[in-house]
């Protein structure tokens, strides 16, 4: 009787096993309930052990739950919303906690997922401020999460503004010597931009039969004319900021310059990937008219940003901003990939963000590993290092090699998908098409410049004697490394295990664009 019943209960259907269990909510709020926990903790903040023990923790049983749930329970041939979750909040404000997941956000729910973790497992030399400090950084993944999965207009906004907090506190805190000016300098910028967001949010809730902030009843409205073009403008700035879009962008650099690594991580590889994935899901998706009468404009402003960014590298002396630069340049091209509008350049500017996430954030790491040994990040002051960090040294032209798109790693095929979606746009001119590709070019060509003359200069220059005896990659340094290159080289080599992800969504979504085309082009042969 026992072994029957054990049988039975062993082959019914699990709780764990349906789609309709909250998964996103678990995975959102689990990282959430974990920081209320470290102010509880005992001593007085300086032993690291016990809080970085339980982030880690944390955050890789919320990373295992997101590899399984969207393997699981995640269809990446449907191009809908999945694993759908809606339930009133504050019904006075209309305010839902609504979560869903598709593939423009499930591949970015994961990326943030893995470069969090990561983060945390490099904050090895963080002994101060233990609990605080590691109790941001899971407030951090779940606000990131967050982001990516809501699906009502104010719990976004509220999302959004949320991550920016433990970015400023974690810059102000412990950074280094500029903190304070490069702390205020991102949150006056980041909560600026705001206000445009959420005025354009506002007013499309707005318009319309009736007050709704569900985003896909926003996106069915899909307004047109001087309305639908202001509104695109206010995303297009205010998502700008973050992404981020010459001149929005002068934020960046110092951010990166006085931010420790593992927050650098943060900010190249999930902070600026919100930029790129609110401007697929608001300007897009919600006001294609718009899109495409200012997707030329996206277009010339990617230009700017590639060549700008490449240019604006070679003056700097510091690594981290002359990565921070390069991170600009690079996301250029999913603005490049965007303004495509057809379904390969916005598969690759997708791809471009999952690849620029990993390879970013695998540079500032390896900055950090070197920095900890050298206490600089002055490109005059190091020289030589290629002998004492020969490890060091392989991550980090490894990095490099992926940045400037050496064919076999990710860097190569996004950026390519970018470049044939421009150049297989009929909708633009040939002259347009052949002067874009120019001048995208020139940024490819700039890339490997600054990129190996920083490597010559760091670890084949003159050698410093001080710095002749430091210690290389410790294992779990190794690790981290291996965890960011190893899915560079494998979407390098079999690119379809990331595109298979989200490209039913993309390709929906350019469907979308030419069915606006299509009805704006009817419009004016009625008018003609």
């Amino acid at each position: 009787m026992d072994a029957n019943l054990f049988l039975l209960v062993a082959s019914s259907p699990s709780v764990f096993d349906s789609a309709s269990f909250p998964w996103l909510s678990l995975i959102v709020l689990l990282p959430a309930a974990a920081a209320l926990v470290m102010p509880l903790l005992p001593g007085d903040g300086s032993d690291p052990r016990l809080p970085r023990g339980i982030a880690l923790g944390v955050l890789s049983l919320d990373f295992a739950l997101m590899l399984w749930v969207f393997s699981r329970h995640f269809e990446g041939g449907l191009s809908g919303l999945q694993l759908v979750e809606r339930v009133p909040w504050v019904p006075a404000l209309g305010l839902e906690w609504s979560l869903a997941a598709d593939g423009l956000s499930a591949p970015l729910v994961v990326l943030s997922g893995l470069v969090t973790l990561l983060a945390v497992a490099a904050s090895w030399s963080v002994n101060r401020k233990t609990r605080l400090y590691f109790a941001l950084m899971l407030i951090q993944a779940s606000a990131q999460g967050l982001v990516f999965l809501s699906q009502d207009f104010l719990l976004f906004f509220l999302a959004w503004e949320l991550e920016l907090v433990p970015v400023y506190l974690l810059i102000a805190i412990w950074g280094g010597n500029q903190r304070q000016y490069a702390a205020t300098k991102f949150i006056l910028y980041t909560a600026t931009a705001s206000l445009l967001i959420l005025i354009s949010g506002l007013a499309l809730a707005l318009s319309g039969d009736g007050f709704t902030l569900n985003l896909s009843e926003l996106a069915a409205r899909s307004p047109g004319g001087t309305f639908g073009l202001l509104c695109y403008l206010g995303f297009l700035v205010g998502f700008g900021v973050k992404l981020p879009i010459f001149p929005l962008h002068t934020w960046l650099p110092d951010a990166h310059g006085e931010a420790n690594a593992p927050v650098s991580m943060l900010l190249a590889g999930v902070l600026l990937k919100m930029g790129g994935y609110a401007l697929l899901r608001f300007n897009v998706q919600m006001l294609p008219e718009a899109h495409l009468q200012l997707a030329p404009a996206l277009i010339v402003l990617g230009i700017v940003n590639i060549i700008y960014g490449a240019l604006n590298a070679f003056a700097q002396d510091n690594v981290k901003r002359r990565i921070a630069c390069s991170s600009v340049s690079h996301m250029g091209f999913v603005l490049l990939g965007i303004g495509a509008i057809d379904a390969l350049g916005i598969s690759g500017a997708q791809l471009q963000m999952i690849s620029h996430g990993l390879i970013a954030a695998a540079m500032f790491f390896v900055t950090g590993v070197f920095y900890e040994r050298t206490k600089t990040l002055s490109i005059p002051n190091m020289g030589g290092l290629a002998k004492a960090l020969p490890i060091t040294f392989a991550f980090f032209l490894a990095s490099c090699l992926a940045s400037l798109a050496l064919p076999g790693m990710s860097g190569f095929v996004s950026e390519i998908t970018v470049f044939l979606g421009v150049t297989a746009n009929d909708g633009f001119t040939v002259g347009f098409r052949v002067i874009t590709i120019v001048l995208a070019a020139i940024g490819l060509v700039l890339t490997p410049v600054y990129l190996l003359s920083l490597c010559r200069r760091v670890f084949f220059g003159p050698r410093i004697p001080a710095l002749a005896v430091v210690g290389d990659m410790k294992p779990r340094e190794l690790l981290i490394g291996l965890s960011l290159l190893v899915p560079t080289l494998v979407i390098g080599f079999w690119p379809r295990v990331a595109i298979d992800f989200y490209e039913a969504s993309t390709n929906a979504l350019a469907t979308e664009l030419v069915d606006q085309a299509q009805i704006a082009l009817g419009r004016l042969t009625a008018l003609g």
